[in-house]
C-alpha cells in the first residue's frame, strides 16, 4: 500500500494532464463539425422552447367540440344555447367568416358522451344532472387538448346556465338560487380518470424538463463518444507512442476527459443560453403574435429555481465524469475505429434506457420505476433531472442519489485508469478479453 501511495506522489496530474486537456479542447472547438453541430442544436433547442407558441397558433384556427348530455332534453337544449353564446363571447370573436371557438353538440347519454371523448370524436363532454332540490350538478369530461383556461370558461358558462334555468323555472315563491357544482375529470390523455394536466404545467415544467434531459443526454453520450473516438484515433496513429512516453495513464485519462468535457460544456452553454432566453421571452412573443397574454402558453418559469439549476449542473458534471471515464476505457481497449461502435453500443443502450425512463417520468407514468431509476447512478442524471422539474423530490432522496453517483464515479475512475493503462500496454495489438482482464489485474 505504501508503494502505491508513493507512486501516486511521483505521478502528479499537473502539468501533463492540463497539457492534454488543452490540446483536446482546442482541437474540438476549432473543428468545423463542432461549429456546425452547435448551430444545429441551437436551432433545435429554440424550436422546442417555442413549441407551445406553434401549437397555439395552430389551435387558434380550430373549433373545440363539446358533447352535452343532460337529465332532460330541455335542460340539454338550454345548456347548448347558453354555453355557445357565453363561451364564444368570452373567447373573443374571430370575425363573422371565421369558425366559432366552441361548438356544442347534443349527446344521448352520459356514457355516449364519455365514449366520444375517449375516441377523440369530440374534445370534451359536459354532463348536467338536476338534483331533487332543483340545483344542477355539472361534470366536465376533458380530452387530451383541454387545459384549465377552457375549463374556467366552461365554469362561467355553467353558472350562466344555472342562473337562467332558475329564473325561467322558478315558479315557487321564495325558492333560493343554488350555485351549480362543476367537477372536472380527464376522460382522455395520460391522466384519464384523474385531474387533467394543466397547460401551464405541460408547457412550462415539462418543456423545461424535456430541454434539460435532451441536453444532458447529448452531453453524456455524444461527448462520451468523442472521448472514446479520440482515444482510438490516437491508437491508430503514432500519436499514442509520443503520449505514452510523455505521461502516465492516469494523466492521459484525466486530461482527455477534462479537455473534451470542457469542449462539451462550451457547446452546452451555447445551446442552453438561447433556449432559456426563448423560454423567458415566450410570453412577450405570444402577446405580440396573439394580441394578449394567453394562459395556455404561459410557462412555469418558477420551476427554474436556483436549487433546480444547481442540482442540474451538478448532475451534468458528475454524469459526464462517469460516462467520460467509461467511454475512455472502452476506447482504449480497441485498436480500430470500426471496432468502437461494437464496444460502445452497450454503453449507449444504458444511457438510452435512462433517457426513456426520464421521458416516462415527465408524463407521471410508473412512479415506482422512475423513483428506482433516479437512484441508479447510470440513470440518475436523466431521471432525477425530470423528477426535479415536474414533481416533488425529498432532500434525502437527492442526497442518496448524489452519494451513489459519487461512489460509482470513484469506482469507475479506478477501473477506467487500469483499463486505459491496459489498452496502452497492449498498444498495436487487437487484445482479446482474456488479455485485457489479465493486464488490468
Amino acid at each position: 500500500m505504501s508503494e502505491r501511495i508513493a507512486d501516486r506522489r511521483h505521478d502528479p496530474l499537473l502539468p501533463n494532464a492540463w497539457i492534454v486537456a488543452r490540446r483536446e479542447y482546442v482541437e474540438r472547438v476549432r473543428s468545423r463539425l463542432f461549429v456546425v453541430s452547435t448551430l444545429v442544436l441551437v436551432v433545435l433547442a429554440v424550436l422546442v422552447a417555442f413549441a407551445p407558441i406553434f401549437v397555439k397558433a395552430i389551435d387558434s384556427g380550430t373549433t373545440t367540440r363539446v358533447a352535452v348530455a343532460a337529465s332532460d332534453e330541455k335542460l340539454a337544449e338550454r345548456a347548448i344555447a347558453i354555453m355557445e353564446g357565453v363561451l364564444n363571447a368570452q373567447a373573443g370573436g374571430r370575425g363573422s367568416d371565421a369558425a366559432k371557438p366552441y361548438a356544442f353538440v347534443p349527446s344521448p347519454s352520459r356514457a355516449h358522451a364519455i365514449d366520444d371523448v375517449s375516441a377523440a370524436r369530440v374534445d370534451a363532454a359536459l354532463v348536467a344532472q338536476r338534483t331533487a332540490s332543483g340545483a344542477i350538478d355539472f361534470t366536465f369530461y376533458t380530452g387530451e387538448g383541454i387545459g384549465p383556461d377552457r375549463a374556467q370558461l366552461v365554469g362561467v358558462g355553467t353558472l350562466a346556465v344555472a342562473i337562467l334555468d332558475w329564473t325561467s323555472s322558478n315558479t315557487v315563491v321564495g325558492r333560493e338560487f343554488t350555485l351549480p357544482t362543476l367537477d372536472v375529470i380527464a376522460a382522455g390523455g395520460p391522466t384519464a380518470g384523474g385531474a387533467p394536466i394543466t397547460n401551464a404545467e405541460f408547457t412550462g415544467r415539462r418543456v423545461v424538463g424535456i430541454v434539460f434531459v435532451v441536453l444532458i443526454f447529448l452531453l453524456l453520450v455524444v461527448y462520451g463518444m468523442w472521448v472514446a473516438a479520440g482515444v482510438v484515433a490516437e491508437k491508430t496513429s503514432r500519436v499514442m507512442e509520443l503520449i505514452v512516453a510523455a505521461g502516465s495513464a492516469r494523466q492521459l485519462l484525466v486530461g482527455k476527459v477534462v479537455g473534451i468535457g470542457l469542449a462539451g460544456f462550451t457547446q452546452y452553454a451555447c445551446v442552453l443560453a438561447p433556449a432559456l432566453l426563448a423560454l423567458v421571452l415566450q410570453d412577450q412573443i405570444a402577446t405580440v403574435i396573439f394580441g394578449q397574454a394567453d394562459a395556455s402558453i404561459s410557462l412555469s418559469l418558477a420551476a427554474l429555481t436556483p436549487g433546480l439549476l444547481g442540482a442540474y449542473a451538478l448532475y451534468v458534471v458528475l454524469g459526464f465524469v462517469l460516462y467520460g471515464c467509461i467511454y475512455a476505457a472502452a476506447g482504449s481497449l480497441v485498436s480500430r475505429p470500426e471496432d468502437l461502435q461494437t464496444i460502445s453500443l452497450p454503453l449507449s443502450l444504458i444511457a438510452v434506457a435512462g433517457y426513456m425512463v426520464a421521458l416516462l417520468s415527465l408524463s407521471g407514468g410508473l412512479p415506482s420505476v422512475t423513483r428506482f431509476a433516479s437512484f441508479v447512478p447510470f440513470w440518475s442524471p436523466f431521471v432525477m433531472t425530470t423528477r426535479l422539474s415536474v414533481s416533488r423530490v425529498e432532500p434525502r432522496e437527492l442526497l442518496v442519489s448524489f452519494g451513489l453517483l459519487v461512489a460509482t464515479i470513484g469506482l469507475a475512475i479506478a477501473l477506467a485508469t487500469r483499463a486505459y493503462a491496459a489498452g496502452v500496454l497492449l498498444y498495436g495489438q487487437r487484445p482479446g478479453l482474456r488479455a485485457v482482464l489479465h493486464t488490468i489485474r
